[in-house]
Parts: structure tokens; C-alpha cells; sequence
């Protein structure tokens, strides 16, 4: 068995460095990639659709400045009708640039993780691209900080701030 040390020595050496900086480092460019890619395609971005469990989500991501089209999950459909609306309205693949036609975002909690899984699956199968980069980088830097989308919204401050050094083009009028 490895001890303390030799555990964070493995950790280190595939650039698992620990500190809240570093973390919100890492979440700030995942997030500042994932709202270039969400932002209007008139604001300079690809208006690819974000798709998140539910309201509070919404609320977190917006306050985080991201201004395209954000899917609900949780919206009284089923699995089948929502990814058909899916299908049907964002295609396979982003038109703008022809990237992942969506990025999957559910919550890194058990029940996000098995929506996450079916969903990734379902929109597979209709050979629909999705991007779930942003979902694996947030898992990574934020699980202390908690599992879920709207837990992000207390530490919009910060992670702002990272997001800025990534993409500085919108920050003048946000607060």
C-alpha cells in the first residue's frame, strides 16, 4: 500500500496539483471554452446549446456569463422525447463550425453521472457529436467545492476571473 507521499508524488507527476487556485484554474478554462462555443454566433460564438439538469443550473450558468441557448433536462418529457427535440433541432453536428452539435453538462453527483451516461448513449446512437469535455474538467477541479452545476453559483467571482484570462472578449458590461 503507497503511502501519503507516494500518493501525492502519483498525483503530481500526472498533474493532479491540488490547490484551489490551480483547480479553478482548470475549471476557469473549461468553462470560458464551453461559453466561446455557447456564446451567439453575432457575439462571436458558435451558439452550440448547453444542456443541464434544470433551472438552478440555468441560473448558475448565467451568472457565469453565458449567454446562448441552454436545454433543460428536467422539463416533464421523457428521455426518447427530448432527445428527439434534440436530434431535430441541433442536428448531429454544430453548423458553424461543425463540432459537437451539443455539450452535455449534468451534475457530477451519482444521478447526474447515470443521466449523463444515458443521454451521451442515447444522442450517440443518432449520431448526434456531443462535447462532454467541460462536464470531465469541472468533475475534476470542483467535486471539493460540490457535485453540481448550481453549485459553481457561489464561486462565480472566482472562477470569472479564470474564466477572463481564457476569454476576456464580454467582461465590460458584466458585473
Amino acid at each position: 500500500m503507497a503511502s501519503g507521499n507516494e500518493w501525492k508524488r502519483r498525483r503530481d507527476s500526472v498533474g493532479g496539483d491540488s490547490t484551489r487556485e490551480a483547480r479553478f484554474e482548470v475549471a476557469g478554462k473549461a468553462l470560458a471554452d464551453a461559453r466561446i462555443r455557447n456564446r451567439p454566433v453575432e457575439a462571436g460564438g458558435f451558439a452550440c446549446p448547453i444542456i443541464i439538469e434544470g433551472k438552478k443550473d440555468e441560473i448558475a450558468l448565467r451568472k457565469l456569463g453565458f449567454s446562448g441557448p441552454i436545454e433543460k433536462y428536467n422539463r416533464g418529457w421523457g428521455r426518447s422525447r427530448l432527445v428527439a427535440y434534440l436530434f431535430e433541432t441541433y442536428g448531429c453536428n454544430n453548423p458553424v463550425d461543425g463540432g459537437p452539435a451539443l455539450i452535455l453538462l449534468m451534475d457530477w453527483d451519482r444521478t447526474g453521472g447515470r443521466i449523463q451516461n444515458d443521454m451521451s448513449i442515447r444522442l450517440r446512437a443518432m449520431d448526434v457529436v456531443i462535447d462532454e469535455n467541460t462536464r470531465m474538467e469541472l468533475v475534476r477541479a470542483m467535486k471539493p467545492e460540490g457535485k453540481t452545476v448550481e453549485s459553481l453559483a457561489p464561486f462565480a467571482r472566482e472562477l470569472k476571473g479564470m474564466m477572463q484570462v481564457h476569454d476576456p472578449t464580454v467582461w465590460d458590461n458584466e458585473e
